[in-house]
């Protein structure tokens, strides 16, 4: 058993997208006294709902959320930010006495929160597409293995076909002629101020996309044409980093006559089915997860409520809060 750390304790439950999080999350959270904290990139925007698959008035009703509908549109919203936003939040909800769970898919999020960020300097777009073009004709592989040669503990924490993560690392490395891991050791990545218990969904991949695709359908017949032209319609731009959002930009490519509905719903399905392979890729590079079935909820509570007991003197805890 490990001792108390003094720290906020917290729960993340992350997973791709159309695994489940909201619904685990929220069962989790009735059984435990807890509340939400978004760690979704897009929930964080007005206006856009349907396409988000925020959590209904009802489920809000049920437990209390944070941190949804905190920006508009066009307002610029990172990775730091969100930390900035976050971690007042957490230490409000454990000092009120409630169990707090950080739930969404987007992995930077949760990992910046929980270590914070090192400075490196900012993108250099030539360079970056110098590499990025290099990926594509050589292959990703090819260029993991440059990366291992130069930074083998940073290669170490990378899949191998992460297109994204292996070229940042390698400009990093060719801007600073410092490896990323160096300029992440040397930062508070390991001065944690969370005590966190990371939970992740899993389910076969056949079943994951077919959740993905009937959930983009529910969503357009839910409304999503309509919550993207009424974005417009506002003043919001197609052209706004979160108006190219998977659902958005697609539906806005229907409504400006560039594709028929049937046409921008299959591009959608596929590129959801993508980004949730993405997603996967991120969440395995990190083996601090544990990983359940969604419909393991028992499961998860008991791991939960182990985590919550570590390190206290009073194991009366769980009586207190059932």
């Amino acid at each position: 058993m490990r001792l108390d750390t003094g720290k906020p304790k917290v729960v993340i439950i992350g997973g791709p997208t159309g695994s489940g999080k909201s619904h685990v999350a929220l069962k989790l959270a009735e059984a435990l006294d807890g509340e939400i904290v978004n760690a979704d990139s897009m929930q964080v925007y007005k206006y856009m709902d349907i396409g988000t698959a925020k959590p209904t008035k009802e489920e809000r009703q049920k437990v209390p959320h944070h941190l949804l509908d905190v920006v508009e549109p066009d307002e610029p919203f990172n990775a730091a930010l969100y930390r900035e936003l976050a971690l007042p939040v957490i230490r409000d909800i454990e000092e009120r006495g409630k169990t707090c769970f950080v739930v969404g898919g987007t992995g930077l999020y949760i990992k910046v929160l929980l270590g914070g960020l090192f400075s490196c300097p900012p993108s250099d777009p030539e360079l970056r597409r110098s590499l990025w073009e290099e990926c594509q004709g050589l292959g990703p592989e090819r260029l993991h293995k440059r990366l291992a040669a130069i930074d083998p503990e940073s290669a170490s924490k990378i899949h191998p076909r992460d297109r994204m993560r292996i070229t940042r690392a390698l400009e990093v490395y060719e801007l600073t002629k410092k490896r990323p891991s160096e300029l992440a050791g040397g930062h508070e990545f390991k001065e944690k101020s969370l005590d966190a218990l990371k939970l992740c969904l899993s389910l076969p991949r056949d079943v994951l996309y077919e959740k993905i695709n009937r959930r983009a359908e529910e969503m357009v017949k839910s409304g999503l044409v309509e919550e993207t032209k009424g974005l417009i319609e506002m003043g919001y731009s197609p052209g706004l980093k979160p108006m190219k959002a998977i659902g958005y930009k697609h539906m806005a490519s229907y409504i400006m006559g560039e594709a028929p509905l049937e046409e921008a719903l299959t591009r959608m399905k596929r590129d959801t089915r993508r980004y949730a392979k993405r997603q996967l890729t991120w969440f395995r590079g990190d083996r601090e997860y544990h990983w359940f079935d969604p419909s393991q909820i028992k499961r998860m509570q008991t791991e939960v409520e182990r985590f919550l007991l570590e390190g206290k003197r009073d194991l009366n805890y769980l009586e207190k809060n059932k």
